[in-house]
């Protein structure tokens, strides 16, 4: 018999059990409903509204079905529709009627937003302990190949010399933010909706502010419609997970064209790559492609649930229930993407000699020139137009700007003398921009620094727990 039965005479349609039933992924929340559901006994027994016997009642009966589930004896049934109903379903076998007190002054509306804020408060931590181990990866490597220089790119073509570490920590700089944006989404996620009811709270004299202390929430939603009505907090998670995977995604294409061989600065290993069922000679980056792939995935998610909340009246409808399982299989991806590229750049190979060579093609070094004509007195729009014609000139005899005569350098400016070539040097290029967030050596090094230490702070903060 389902627990909403008493208003109907006929049976429900099986293909509308299939059809209304969740339990088939909002068994997720088993954990967190238990959590929930021990706090709410604690609290109507703090108010008198159940008595001491039946609390102890209820919260062993819970905390057997909550070892039965985690070791597997545990049978859900799609006749009960949802997590919620077959765990209460399973404590009034286990204790008799006593089990139907424990709804007393809640509604599935307010629970089931109860749960998935304790699943996704969860979750980003997790997800920011796993930014932090990517990050660390990143800087770390950044740290050990600090000597190595490479082409900056615009456009996708040779434009600057910059050092391999200035790359990188420009990923970790993305990363760092999308763990600020997290921080900012659990403030959110961190707020009470229980005491709530289906959508108008409860006549009983309950305690909201006891429950939001058993389970740590910082704050008590002040509204009950709002609270069962609203998922704005999990779209705000999808929005930052996909901005994560944006970023993965855009470091991911550039790995792809640098294990290639035409542009050959990195080796994965084999450990992260597949082959080819005709071709023997190949070696793919799947990991890359596939987190490249996965983006979109976790993009449809976010794009589902703004379209499923767009034209809902208030309070709570059926069209919530799907707000599980895109945020659930994005969860699932993302702590999985993080994970594997965290893994994969520690088992990469980056190519020194092969990075630096590709600078000594391209001009990445027209720019220094145009900044020493600068620095002798030519205004710069005047000082790009004669290294534009030293490139051209260059182009068209298959030189480099290195390889140019100081009578040919004369030949463009009077201002060259032999300190050209000094000033030219992809080394000397690279470390003369020492500002401030610039990619010469030791203003690398000090970002390195500063952000590992930040890093290792944030790792240590209450706030990880047991994460």
């Amino acid at each position: 018999m389902k627990l909403w039965s008493g208003r109907f005479e006929d049976d429900t349609d099986k293909l509308v059990e299939e059809f209304n039933a969740s339990i088939g992924f909002d068994y997720k929340l088993y954990k967190y409903d238990i959590e929930g559901s021990i706090a709410h006994a604690k609290m109507l027994a703090k108010c008198d509204i159940i008595t001491e016997t039946d609390k102890n009642k209820i919260i062993a009966g819970l905390e057997e079905i909550l070892s039965e589930i985690e070791e597997g004896e545990f049978e859900f049934s799609v006749e009960l529709e949802d997590i919620h109903m077959n765990i209460e379903h399973k404590l009034t076998e286990k204790i008799g009627s006593v089990g139907g007190k424990l709804h007393t002054a809640r509604s599935r509306n307010d629970q089931v937003a109860l749960d998935i804020r304790l699943y996704l408060r969860d979750q980003i931590k997790q997800v920011q302990g796993l930014l932090q181990q990517l990050q660390d990866v990143l800087l770390s490597l950044g740290e050990e190949h600090i000597d190595i220089i490479m082409p900056g790119y615009t456009h996708l073509q040779r434009a600057q010399p910059i050092r391999l570490a200035h790359h990188l920590v420009a990923y970790q700089q993305k990363l760092k933010r999308d763990y600020e944006r997290l921080e900012d989404c659990y403030q959110r996620v961190n707020v009470l909706p229980l005491g709530s009811g289906a959508l108008a709270g409860t006549k009983f004299d309950i305690d909201r502010e006891f429950v939001a202390q058993e389970l740590e929430f910082n704050s008590v939603s002040q509204n009950s419609l709002d609270a069962v009505s609203e998922r704005d907090f999990v779209i705000e998670f999808l929005s930052a997970a996909s901005t994560i995977m944006m970023h993965l995604s855009r470091f991911s294409e550039e790995l792809i064209l640098w294990s290639s061989s035409e542009f050959d600065f990195i080796e994965i290993s084999d450990a992260f790559c597949t082959g080819s069922s005709i071709m023997p000679q190949k070696k793919n980056p799947d990991i890359p492609e596939l987190i490249r792939g996965k983006t979109g995935r976790v993009y449809g998610h976010l794009m589902q649930l703004l379209t499923t909340m767009k034209g809902l009246p208030l309070a709570y409808n059926k069209d919530m229930q799907e707000d599980k399982e895109g945020l659930f299989d994005t969860v699932d991806t993302l702590k999985k993407t993080l994970e594997l590229m965290a893994r994969m750049l520690n088992n990469t190979e980056f190519k020194k000699d092969n990075m630096k060579e590709s600078t000594e093609r391209g001009f990445v070094n027209a720019t220094d020139v145009a900044d020493y004509l600068v620095d002798n007195g030519i205004p710069f729009r005047e000082a790009h137009e004669i290294v534009g014609k030293a490139v051209l000139y260059c182009d068209k005899h298959n030189k480099k700007l290195a390889e140019l005569s100081l009578n040919k350098w004369q030949e463009f400016s009077d201002v060259f003398s032999s300190d050209i070539y000094d000033a030219i040097t992809i080394e000397n290029c690279v470390d003369a921009r020492d500002t401030i967030g610039g990619p010469a050596k030791k203003e690398v090094l000090k970002v390195i620094q500063e952000e590992k230490e930040l890093v290792t702070s944030e790792a240590s903060s209450e706030i990880w727990g047991d994460c």
